[in-house]
């Protein structure tokens, strides 16, 4: 009993300590702004929109499939950034008052919209559904009125960054002998 009194405090901090996680946030500056600043701007620094297009493609989203949109006070959350479905694309807005937009984009029509859903159809044979919680219907639909493709320089600040190429670490604890699993015997008696 007094054991289970001990272990009990630090298991009801657990989900205080986890509600912390997933909370990075991007720039809260308007990504569109951003975008033709860069054109107006010789010396920023852009980057090949192949080169764009072939980071989407290894995280598994066809490039032609990518939207964003532009919510007065949303922002995007970069790492809700991810594939959708088979190859589409996927993405969250967040507001200061708790409010979420997701934008979800696939290949379909916007005859098969699910219900509690906008959806836009930019392209044949692509539609994009908005949902949200906490949001009201009319900043749902001014959300599908602003889906757009991004610029370069718009998709260059949603994508997360590219990983760096790191030298492994040699573990200590692992045998130069056989598959290379750590010896956790106890032996005998053990």
């Amino acid at each position: 009993m007094i054991r289970t009194a001990r272990v009990l405090p630090p298991l009801l901090l657990l989900p205080a300590l986890l509600t912390a996680c997933g909370t990075e946030k991007a720039d809260t500056g308007d990504t569109r702004g951003a975008a033709s600043a860069d054109a107006r701007d010789p010396a920023s620094p852009s980057v090949p929109r192949a080169e764009l297009d072939a980071r989407l493609r290894a995280l598994g989203i066809a490039p032609e499939l990518v939207y964003v949109t532009d919510v007065p006070g949303f922002t995007l959350a970069q790492q809700s950034v991810g594939v959708n479905g088979d190859d589409g694309f996927s993405a969250a807005y967040w507001a200061k008052d708790g409010a979420v937009l997701h934008l979800y984009a696939e290949r379909g029509s916007a005859a098969d919209c699910p219900q509690g859903y906008t959806c836009v159809a930019p392209a044949k044979g692509q539609v994009v559904r908005i949902s949200g919680e906490k949001v009201a219907a009319d900043v749902l639909r001014g959300a599908a009125d602003a889906v757009h493709r991004p610029a370069s320089a718009e998709l260059a600040a949603l994508l997360p960054p590219v990983p760096t190429a790191t030298v492994p670490v040699r573990r200590g604890d692992l045998p130069s002998y056989g598959d290379g699993a750590p010896d956790d015997s106890v032996g005998e008696g053990g």
